[in-house]
């Protein structure tokens, strides 16, 4: 179950205590990184500034503290809380990139938050890895990510909380009701729970199978996931990935021992897609696929669950010089029909479907993608497409 987080007090860790607020406890051999404890609601930067370590005990006044080497690393050092499963957790100890209730990180999203229509598939990828005790303790393991109507708030972000449950321990569950299981998003499944708050609606993705860590998780994958369900606007912005572990009872050694967040400057940090020659496509109706020009283009579905689907198109410019405008173009196998597409825009006419560039994203670097994202309804195939033509 998740809540609201209050506005956090920054802890003075890098200089002499501040009224007893924090402490740094240097290691016998000097060469060594200072540890930083956190207790109550304190933080403190750590790898540069470029993530902030949060304890953030909001739900309980038990002793429970944290402690940071100064990278991206944290370690839930002591906990007595001891709240009940069914009510909201005591603490959400974590790390995050971006800017929590007015306390912002130096750099990434902090600095650019980047707007849901443009959270292309690789634009923002995070990874995480932990050390989880089980035991008798009660928490989740979660990254809490933030959207807010505006590009900044000192508050309470208004638009939407996505949440991506790794593991729980406990009898604890998500906010809200499931309002889907058993779905596939960016190669990970999930059950999907929704609950609405006052200034917006929380969903979470909680995974179908336990998960210790994460490699390049998508956050736009599961944005726009979130999209094609209602409960999340293209129009809102990203501010803040936050990755802890909320605790109802206990928690001690729960670790995070590495956290990342990358922003990327293009739609896909990844090395440019290569389309796969297939054989001839079977005969279709639909032209054949032009087999060289300034770009190309690779469908692939992202998302199913009955009788609807989330499908994507990575466009990339194969050429040498600045791609201006593109078209691609696509013939449905079986019975799709698309009823919402961003980042351009289309026309279906049976299973033929063809989509233009967005007036903000025609102009492709060399080498650069673009990421067209859609879903539909299907009675029968969703299956891909043969091939896709770009122009």
């Amino acid at each position: 179950m998740t809540v609201r987080r209050p506005v956090l007090v920054i802890a003075a860790v890098l200089a002499v205590a501040f009224g007893g607020v924090a402490a740094l406890l240097l290691s016998n051999a000097g060469a060594q990184a200072a540890t930083t404890t956190l207790c109550q609601e304190q933080t403190a930067p750590v790898s540069g500034g470029t993530y902030i370590a949060q304890n953030n005990e909001f739900g309980s006044g038990a002793p429970e503290c944290v402690s940071t080497d100064g990278n991206a690393d944290l370690t839930v050092a002591s906990s007595s809380i001891g709240n009940a499963t069914n009510g909201a957790p005591g603490a959400y100890p974590s790390l995050y990139q971006g800017c929590h209730w007015g306390n912002c990180s130096s750099g990434g999203l902090a600095s650019a938050p980047v707007q849901v229509s443009n959270l292309t598939q690789g634009k923002v990828t995070t990874s995480w890895s932990t050390t989880q005790p089980g035991g008798s303790n009660a928490y989740d393991v979660a990254y809490d990510i933030w959207f807010n109507r505006s590009p900044t708030t000192a508050g309470q972000p208004n638009c939407t909380e996505l949440m991506v449950w790794l593991n729980h321990n406990g009898s604890v569950q998500p906010f809200g009701s499931q309002v889907a299981s058993g779905v596939t998003v960016g190669g990970h499944g999930y059950n999907v729970w929704e609950g609405a708050q006052a200034w917006g609606d929380t969903v979470t993705y909680d995974m179908t199978a336990a998960a210790t860590s994460v490699s390049g998780l998508d956050v736009g994958t599961l944005a726009q996931d979130a999209v094609s369900r209602g409960y999340l606007s293209r129009s809102c912005y990203l501010i803040d990935v936050e990755a802890g572990f909320e605790l109802w009872q206990g928690g001690a050694g729960l670790k995070t021992n590495s956290f990342s967040v990358s922003v990327g400057s293009s739609p896909s940090p990844s090395p440019t897609p290569t389309r796969t020659p297939s054989p001839s496509p079977s005969p279709s109706p639909s032209p054949t696929p032009s087999g060289s020009g300034p770009c190309s283009a690779t469908y692939s579905l992202v998302n199913t669950w009955p009788g609807g689907f989330q499908g994507q198109v990575v466009v990339t410019n194969t050429g040498s010089a600045a791609l201006n405008g593109w078209t691609i173009g696509w013939t449905f196998p079986g019975d799709q029909k698309i009823n919402d597409l961003w980042n351009g825009s289309y026309t279906q006419s049976g299973r033929a479907v063809t989509v233009t560039n967005a007036s903000y994203n025609g102009t492709v670097a060399p080498g650069g993608t673009v990421m067209v994202g859609f879903t539909g309804t299907f009675a029968s195939n969703d299956a891909p497409p043969a091939g896709v033509r770009c122009s």
